[in-house]
């Protein structure tokens, strides 16, 4: 996994979006075992503490949940999946309406652009 981080903001809520992408991109499957921290925090040239941080939120969420003394997994909860697959997918439907919009398109020539680029896919 690229661990691309920067200081746009905090690392650990970088860390929780990779690997909350990685577990929707089906890198991780559900069910599967991640790494211990030291294995992932190395990985990605952080501190234990801040992957700790990382993957409680992840737990807080739902995405990962701990066996106390198995490690941690990614859930089994296909609802709960689908719930943050869309809610990713949102927040990027967002983001680039905010950006189109900032070039000076309108809503009716981004739908106009959106169903030309989604034709020519067929």
């Amino acid at each position: 996994m690229a661990w691309i981080l920067d200081d746009s903001r905090p690392i650990y809520l970088q860390i929780v979006d990779l690997i909350k992408t990685n577990i929707i991109a089906g890198v991780y499957h559900p069910g599967d075992k991640l790494p211990s921290v030291r294995d992932l925090a190395m990985e990605a040239s952080v501190n234990p503490n801040t992957m700790q941080k990382a993957l409680t939120e992840l737990e807080r969420s739902g995405l990962v949940y701990t066996q106390r003394t198995s490690g941690r997994f990614i859930t089994e909860d296909v609802v709960k999946m689908t719930e943050i697959k869309e809610q990713l997918a949102r927040e990027q439907i967002q983001l680039f309406l905010k950006n189109m919009e900032q070039l000076g398109f309108t809503k009716e020539e981004i739908r106009r652009l959106l169903q030309r680029e989604l034709k020519e896919d067929k």
